[in-house]
Formats: structure tokens, sequence, C-alpha cells
């Protein structure tokens, strides 16, 4: 700010330009009102199928294929959620889907944190390769899989029960898991584990006492994904269990589609008990993937 001094000696302070301050609060108030109403039509893009679906679920066939498909519902049916809970198979399916993507969490997180230390914190020779062999399992496409794997699970009698669809889905998220956690591991300060053994620990006491608490939140990122691709999977599901009593939910709900009558709102229903564990899984999650995402990019 400029001051200019009168023939008395005196001092006197510039006063700024108010029509300037004015201006620039303008521009700042209309660049906050056009990120405002960006981030809300993302919001309601992506919330929008969330409502569709809701309602989907709560109209009849007539409202569903063209009577009222995107308003709310003149008469709210809720017997479809009781008749999917209650008269149909979907209890068992929603169990099994639990038991898959359960038992893919599970052996995927902890097999994957296992490997992923052993390439990336130790030194043995074929280190290299080994990171090299799991970043190939991403490369190759489900698709290209399923005749092999098919012919490989009948041929060993494991094809259309439990283990025959839990395997295809741990060792395929196995991969993608070794590639997050093998980055994080590398972020980790090498004197923490020098210090462990120091103090007496071995190579599974310092994993499982030092490490695991450290990768925490790549754990839950990868459990995450994890989760996801065993919980809403289609094409093992349905190609491998050909036994109604091992579906997973996303092929049980295909069997809801009659030969000749299909009531859409029971599919609906449904598909949105398929859609809240995962939703709540996010939720109960998220602040530890934050936390991988935002240690990533500090780190990285």
């Amino acid at each position: 700010m400029k001051t200019r001094v009168t023939r008395s000696g005196s001092f006197i302070e510039a006063q700024p330009y108010k029509g300037k301050q004015k201006i620039s609060l303008q521009k700042v108030n209309i660049k906050k009102g056009i990120l405002t109403s960006i981030l809300s039509l993302i919001a309601v893009t992506q919330l929008f199928p969330l409502y569709w679906l809701v309602v989907f679920s709560l109209k009849d066939n007539v409202e569903n294929l063209g009577g009222n498909v995107l308003g709310l519902p003149r008469v709210w049916r809720w017997d479809h959620y009781v008749t999917a809970l209650t008269n149909s198979q979907i209890p068992r399916f929603f169990m099994n889907s639990v038991l898959y993507s359960g038992i893919t969490v599970c052996m995927g997180g902890i097999l994957a944190a296992m490997a992923a230390y052993g390439i990336i914190r130790m030194k043995w020779k074929y280190s290299g390769l080994a990171l090299g062999i799991f970043t190939l399992g991403i490369m190759i496409p489900t698709h290209a899989a399923l005749l092999p794997l098919f012919q490989v699970l009948d041929f060993l009698g494991l094809k259309g029960g439990y283990i025959g669809l839990m395997l295809p889905y741990v060792a395929f998220s196995i991969p993608m898991s070794v590639m997050i956690l093998s980055s994080f591991y590398k972020s980790i300060p090498r004197e923490i584990e020098e210090a462990a053994y120091i103090d007496g620990c071995g190579i599974m006491q310092t994993f499982c006492v030092i490490i695991l608490p450290i990768i925490k939140p790549a754990i839950a990122t990868t459990s995450i994904f994890a989760f996801l691709g065993s919980w809403n999977e289609l094409l093992f599901a349905n190609t491998l269990i050909d036994n109604g009593i091992y579906k997973p939910l996303s092929v049980g709900i295909m069997s809801f589609v009659g030969q000749f009558s299909t009531q859409w709102g029971l599919i609906g229903a449904g598909m949105v008990i398929s859609t809240f564990p995962t939703i709540l899984i996010y939720f109960m999650l998220s602040n530890q993937v934050q936390e991988s995402l935002m240690a990533g990019a500090l780190k990285g």
C-alpha cells in the first residue's frame, strides 16, 4: 500500500480502491458457483442409478415397462422385498456370496501381503521375475482363462462346488493386490525392520507385528477391490456352478427371469439387496482407502 508526504511532513496512507475488491470477490463467487454446479451435477449423475434401482424394485411390471419409468411408484410394493427374502432362495444365494467374497478377501489378502513382502523386502535372485509373473496375471483377461480353467477344474473334480469357484476368485485377486502392496512396501524405511531384528524378532514376527499395522490402508484398498471383484462376478459363477445350492447372488437373481413372464420388481429387489453390502463395505473402509491414496501420493 502506497503512502504520500504532505507539505507539513505528515504521512497520509492511501486508501485501497474498493471497486477492485468487489470485482475480485464477484469473480471468486462466480467460480465457486460454477464449481458447485459441476460437482452437484456429478453427484446427481452418480446417485441417479441408485435412485432408479430402488424405485424400480417398488413398482409392478406395468409401471416399469412404460407406464412410469422414472417417477416414484404409484403403489409402493414392499411385498417384493418380503417375497425376495422369504419365498425365494435369495437368502441362500446371499450367504453363498458372503462366503465366496469373505474367503477371497481373507485368503487373497494374506497370500498377496506375504508374496509382496517376500518380493520387495527380501533380497533374492528371482524377485524381479516373480513380480513380472504377477504383473502378467493382471494382463490376462478372464475370458481367455475361462475354458482352460473349466477343463482343469472338471478334470480335478472341483467344478460345480464351493472350492471350484473360490480358487479362481482368490487366484485372480492376488496379482492386483500384489502390485498395490508392492508400491506400499517400497515406501517403508528398512530401519524399522532392522530395529526389529536387533530386538530379536524373526521374519514372520516382524511381518505380523511391525509391517502389517503399517500397511493397513493398503490392505483396506486391496480388500475393497477383491470384494467387489468377487461379489459382482458373473462369468465364472455362471459357467463353473451348475447347482443351485452353490450359486452366488449374482447368478441366483438370474433365476427370477421366467420363460413366459418375469417379475421385474422382484428382480429389482434382489439387485438392491445385492448392492447394499458393497455400499456398506465402502463406507466402512472409505477412510482407509483415502489414507492409502494420500500416502501413495505423498510418498510416491
